[in-house]
């Protein structure tokens, strides 16, 4: 039977989960937007319109889906499968070994661990996938733009958050023709960073309902009251 640590610290939280990590920064809960506000002024023209370019294309993906590979400070790599419905509603399932679920469903962000045999839940808007699932996304409001750099294929937003400096900061990264998000990575405070790689990652429709349901396993179990029903 798994076990729900509701207490459990969101350190704990952020380091089982390193994909949902790699938002954090950006969560618009954590951050200053007066900060924000001064940040953007600093940029120029062509590196505001390249964040709000990247800000717009976000915003379009209503449903998407695609695969994940993430790459962790020591090099381990895990993939999975993952979906988006905003707003509110994602899916994040690790393949074997690991088997880790973690979905929000619009209210909550329930992580099931099939082999450590435990279940938690966290309010949605107390955790880092607050930014990606909004019904506005805005990268120029709620977390500091520290620089927008351009490669041949693409370019990329560094950022950080406003009120945390020492937290690290995280780099997004987009392809130019057409717009879609590549990558993302954070550099925690430690120096550390884990890595996202996005796979096949596109506009879905028609996305199944049940995958952004995340029902506790115990109520589940013989006994329960709901296992009565």
């Amino acid at each position: 039977m798994m076990t729900q640590t509701p207490h459990r610290p969101k350190s704990r939280f952020i380091r089982m989960f390193s994909l949902v990590a790699l938002l954090c920064l950006g969560a618009p809960t954590f951050a200053s937007a007066q900060l924000a506000r001064s940040s953007a002024a600093a940029l120029s023209a062509q590196d505001s319109a390249m964040v709000a370019k990247a800000s717009a294309y976000l915003q379009s993906l209503g449903q998407a889906r695609g695969r994940f590979v993430q790459t962790d400070p020591r090099g381990t790599k895990s993939r999975g499968d993952l979906y988006l419905k905003r707003p509110g509603k994602m899916r994040f399932a690790y393949d074997a070994p690991l088997r880790l679920l973690v979905v929000s469903d619009g209210f909550n962000v329930s992580i099931a661990d099939s082999r450590l045999k435990t279940f938690d839940r966290y309010p949605l808007g107390a955790t880092p996938l607050a930014l990606l699932l909004a019904r506005e996304i805005r990268l120029d409001r709620g977390v500091i733009v520290d620089r927008v750099t351009r490669g041949t294929d693409g370019f990329a937003i560094t950022a950080r958050d406003g009120r945390k400096k020492a937290e690290g900061h995280i780099v997004l990264s987009f392809s130019s023709s057409p717009i879609a998000l590549k990558s993302w990575a954070v550099t925690d405070a430690q120096g550390q960073i884990t890595r996202i790689d996005l796979e096949q990652f596109s506009a879905a429709s028609g996305l199944d309902p049940a995958l952004f349901v995340l029902v506790d396993p115990r109520s589940l179990a013989p006994g329960s009251a709901k296992s009565r029903r």
